[in-house]
């Protein structure tokens, strides 16, 4: 099963998987697919086909690979025609993600890569306004909680990211919130993970680009899912409407926590 460049949400997780010790990926029943497609199913997030009007992605593939630094990867189709006022759903996508992960073990996630479909500009206001109520989600955490990270944004054989670069973040740093945080271009190289992702899935391969540096509230997939929506909300505020990878990896001599 396959997807439009359009309509195709993917992320990559990289660092170390330990599986649990009761649990043999070599005997084990259930996969990173069926317990994907399972707990989407439970969420009312899996698409029924014949139901279209109906849920949030349809299943495309997954995998779970915990010898390999690409530890899990996972891909979905969304609706060609979202509803007016639809944004992406990466948030309940990467919770998704992340309850299939800790099935399947223990998690020290170095770097993540998500794919990030266009989305309708109707939905600003209230994607703003609901990126700022979540952050509450982010206040009171410890102080050692917060993590300096870097992030590459990437649009492909598409020249958009880099002018749109300074206006993106003045943009970024005028609005107001604690999640992302000491926000600055990067002057050294994008952040590259292996394996690239397919160029038939976006409109690959990588080449324009912008790094920046920053501070994380937390490392988590669920901060990494909160930072995808904003930035996905910031770029669409720039007239920006073409899929972009998104690559956001500790900074050199960062730990990685558990995830």
């Amino acid at each position: 099963m396959t997807s439009a460049p359009d309509t195709t949400l993917y992320v990559a997780l990289h660092g170390k998987l330990t599986p649990h010790p009761l649990r043999d990926p070599s005997t084990a029943t259930s996969d990173a697919y069926s317990l994907f497609v399972a707990r989407s199913s439970a969420m009312g997030w899996l698409r029924d086909p014949p139901h279209d009007d109906y849920g949030l992605w349809g299943m495309n593939d997954a995998a779970y690979e915990p010898a390999a630094t690409r530890v899990a990867w996972f891909q979905a189709s969304l609706p060609a025609h979202p509803s007016p006022g639809g944004t992406s759903p990466i948030q309940p996508f990467l919770a998704c993600v992340r309850d299939v992960v800790t099935r399947l073990g223990t998690l020290h996630l170095d770097a993540a890569q998500i794919l990030l479909p266009p989305t309708a500009h109707e939905g600003a206001p209230r994607t703003e306004a609901r990126l700022l109520q979540e952050a509450g989600w982010f206040t009171d955490l410890s102080p050692q909680a917060k993590t300096t990270i870097r992030v590459t944004l990437d649009s492909g054989q598409n020249p958009a990211i880099p002018s749109a670069a300074p206006h993106l973040l003045a943009w970024l740093r005028d609005l107001k919130q604690d999640v992302l945080t000491d926000l600055s271009l990067a002057h050294d190289d994008p952040i590259t993970l292996r394996p690239a992702i397919t160029d038939a899935l976006w409109h690959g391969p990588a080449h324009h680009h912008i790094t920046l540096n920053a501070t994380l509230a937390e490392w988590s997939l669920d901060a990494i899912a909160w930072l995808a929506t904003l930035l996905t909300h910031a770029i669409h505020q720039h007239n920006i409407n073409t899929p972009l990878l998104l690559s956001t990896a500790l900074s050199p001599g960062t730990t990685s926590p558990t995830g």
